[in-house]
């Protein structure tokens, strides 16, 4: 397969091939959960249960802590089944994630986030995708979201749902090749994650701040092996969306923080990476604005709300994305 490969650290880009390599049959799968806060004990509680209650178990659970030692003896004491290990690097998912991935002993690292929960044939679908497609570096999940109360604000539009980290309207509905997947619900194989470097420290989810880590990673990951990244919407999780994050001002927050992010990227030499944001922009999002206009004439006047969000929230990632570009400029000067 022919592709292209870079260094993590941003080196010129050139073409190379890459045949697949000879994988295990039956690889052996570490789970991977990454935390940070006592905050979210029931969230990280139910993350490493559904792990645990896979139909084809792992042969372990990580729970990787970030700079949280009392969170790490909690958990310690509450799962004496799973392995706990710190992160002694940079604060944030990516050091983290990494840190979890280091202590993994499996032919394949799976990553939950420690607000999501997996279906019990999550593992088995993601490993029988690496299995059928030896060109795979990795593979990743739909997820769904878990509202408050159950129920979908009616303002908010589909092709959105991204903000809330949860699959959204114009993703493939069927196993396709993909950019990106996301880190609430990957796995790839353990040596080509060494080999690319893992996440890049100091670039992601700090906190309630947050930058598109796992973009970066995929699209490192498939220029450095050659290979790509597999969609496979049966192996399904449900993400927690807290009240907090089902209002109006979390939605235009998130947007800019999703431009700023972008942008971010961009500046690491991946700006000719950002396709997939204008193929959202240019192709389902107008589809979805006729769609909501459609429906205002057949007597959802909520469809006006949701044509209204949606201009917000390009704007705001619009915004976004030239506050990040004015960043990357002043550091660069």
């Amino acid at each position: 397969m022919l592709n292209l490969s870079s260094s993590p650290a941003g080196n010129a880009v050139v073409a190379v091939a890459h045949p697949a390599p000879h994988r295990p049959a039956e690889p052996t799968v570490s789970v991977v959960i990454a935390c940070y806060t006592e905050a979210r004990w029931a969230g990280i509680t139910a993350a490493v249960r559904s792990a645990l209650d896979q139909d084809r178990p792992p042969l372990e659970v990580v729970v990787a802590v970030d700079h949280a030692p009392a969170l790490l003896d909690r958990v310690e004491r509450a799962f004496p089944e799973v392995r706990v290990v710190p992160n002694t690097t940079a604060r944030g998912a990516s050091g983290t994630r990494n840190a979890g991935a280091r202590a993994a002993r499996g032919d394949v690292v799976a990553f939950l986030d420690d607000d999501t929960r997996a279906a019990r044939t999550w593992l088995r679908t993601l490993v029988r995708g690496l299995q059928e497609t030896p060109g795979a570096v990795g593979v990743g999940g739909r997820v769904e979201a878990d509202w408050p109360r159950g129920v979908v604000p009616r303002w908010f539009p589909p092709e959105f749902l991204w903000v809330v980290g949860a699959s959204y309207e114009g993703m493939p509905t069927r196993r396709s090749e993909v950019r990106n997947v996301w880190s609430e619900s990957m796995a790839v194989w353990r040596e080509d994650f060494a080999r690319v470097g893992g996440f890049r420290d100091g670039f992601g989810k700090l906190g309630a701040a947050s930058s598109p880590e796992d973009t970066e990673f995929c699209i490192r990951a498939a220029a450095v092996t050659g290979r790509t990244w597999l969609y496979v919407p049966e192996a399904q999780i449900v993400h927690d969306v807290p009240a907090a994050r089902a209002g109006w001002s979390y939605f235009v927050r998130r947007c800019y923080e999703e431009g700023r992010g972008k942008a971010a990227m961009a500046a690491l030499d991946q700006g000719s990476a950002l396709g997939e944001e204008r193929g959202h922009v240019l192709g389902a999002i107008p589809r979805g604005v006729w769609r909501d206009l459609r429906r205002v004439l057949r007597g959802d006047g909520w469809g006006l709300a949701r044509v209204a969000t949606t201009g917000v929230g390009l704007l705001a990632a619009a915004w976004g994305y030239a506050a990040g570009r004015t960043t990357a400029a002043r550091a660069g000067a």
